[in-house]
């Protein structure tokens, strides 16, 4: 008799039932990956890590080998609108059925071993992606890497994006300290990609302890980009005539062509043609990530949480909402380095717009206050009752040609999809 038959009560138990959300260590996920043996033929994997960056990868990588004709298992965390939008075959989200099927028989394979909540859905991503007999999987580190549930995977692929600033309390204060920890997932002897020129040396170091081959943007590949397209390039091969990345951004050619890199490397097992290569570049998408919604006042939503991700926004609206007036709906997780944000974006913002999140790792509104406060920040707008009150006065407010930017949190991004798009 399974525990629970609704998804949402499978979901709500796990939130509940291990004694801490965050739990770092492989031992116990190990011991019921074994006791589950559900890869009698396993796939070729890709585990992507890095502090941003993570989730355009496995996006673009996902859609290059779907274009070849592969079928494609893809884990990411966190999800937007639903839980099913973490485990993905073919671009499909994972039905209720076949996700609470998976965590029955988790539940029956773990005996007395406590799981987390992420612990119980990289678990389910690796029984599903098994019994629907993919051809790669492409799983996302959830936190670091080293200690990460996906680490329990040996990757036939490492590919590391950007190394910042985040995650303090579980990774380190130090950008040396988490590029080791990220530099978790490499594995002797097989491809370590790494698509940031201005990486910690611990991430370098620790490849090499670890005997992986090391590719590095800038050294082991290369990319230009033109007016209408881009090139990427290593000793041996040339795409030329690229498509612009699908997915927006400066930052998402360095996505694309650390996914390029990674995709040549397994190349003996899974061909890829160049074809595919710019049907996938071309047609990636992801929610959220400077995700554009156009009208007369157009809205931009993007789930950046640190320095690092809002510089790239920063840029991204330099470019192409340059002298643009800006209400921002804004919000943060009270982990977050939230003077560092509102430091970067406060003469970038004409108003400011507090959206309440029910969220209990949410900053608070009183939190949120003397920050502004701090940062000497006086166009703010809060006591909204819920982020509709807030949206709606942000919008109220806003003329035609006007940006409204919602960023600060998956969470945010996910209110505004759920209840307005």
């Amino acid at each position: 008799m399974p525990r629970f038959a609704a998804l949402a009560d499978w979901l709500a138990w796990q939130e509940q039932s291990h004694p801490r959300p965050i739990d770092l260590g492989l031992e116990r996920v190990a011991g019921v990956l074994a006791r589950l043996a559900v890869q009698p033929k396993k796939a070729p994997t890709i585990t992507v890590a890095g502090t941003n960056g993570k989730g355009s990868c496995v996006a673009f990588l996902a859609a290059i080998y779907r274009a070849q004709g592969y079928k494609v298992g893809a884990y990411t965390s966190p999800h937007i609108l639903r839980y099913n939008e973490r485990i993905r075959v073919d671009g499909q989200s994972a039905a209720d059925d076949d996700i609470c099927a998976a965590f029955e028989r988790i539940d029956a394979a773990r005996a007395d071993t406590s799981l987390s909540y992420f612990e119980f859905g990289t678990l389910a991503a690796l029984d599903i992606f098994s019994r629907a007999g993919v051809d790669i999987r492409i799983l996302e580190v959830g936190l670091g890497g080293r200690l990460d549930a996906v680490n329990i995977v040996d990757a036939d692929v490492a590919l590391v994006t950007t190394i910042a600033i985040d995650h303090v309390d579980w990774l380190g204060d130090t950008v040396e300290a988490i590029g080791r920890e990220k530099a978790g997932i490499f594995r002797a002897g097989a491809p370590a990609v790494i698509g940031d020129e201005q990486v910690p040396a611990s991430l370098l170091q620790t490849a090499w302890e670890k005997q992986a081959d090391i590719m590095q943007i800038g050294r082991a590949f290369h990319y230009r980009k033109h007016t209408h397209h881009w090139a990427w390039w290593t000793d041996r091969l040339k795409l030329t005539d690229l498509p612009l990345p699908a997915l927006q951004g400066e930052h998402q050619f360095r996505n694309a062509a650390a996914a390029i890199m990674a995709v040549m490397c397994l190349q003996a097992r899974l061909p890829v043609e160049p074809g595919a290569i710019c049907r996938g570049v071309r047609e990636a998408h992801l929610n959220g990530r400077f995700q554009l919604i156009g009208g007369e006042t157009p809205i931009l939503l993007d789930v950046g949480h640190n320095p690092q991700a809002v510089q790239t926004l920063l840029s991204y609206l330099q470019t192409y909402f340059s002298g643009v007036k800006i209400h921002a709906v804004f919000a943060m997780m009270k982990d977050k380095d939230i003077p560092g944000v509102l430091a970067m974006m406060r003469d970038r913002v004409d108003q400011w717009y507090l959206a309440p999140l029910k969220n209990p790792r949410a900053a608070p509104e009183e939190l949120l206050s003397g920050y502004f406060q701090q940062q000497d920040i006086k166009n703010l707008n809060k006591g909204y009752a819920g982020f509709s009150d807030c949206f709606q006065a942000a919008q109220s407010a806003a003329r035609p040609g006007e940006l409204i930017l919602i960023f600060g949190s998956f969470f945010l991004v996910s209110e505004y999809l759920s209840q307005f798009a």
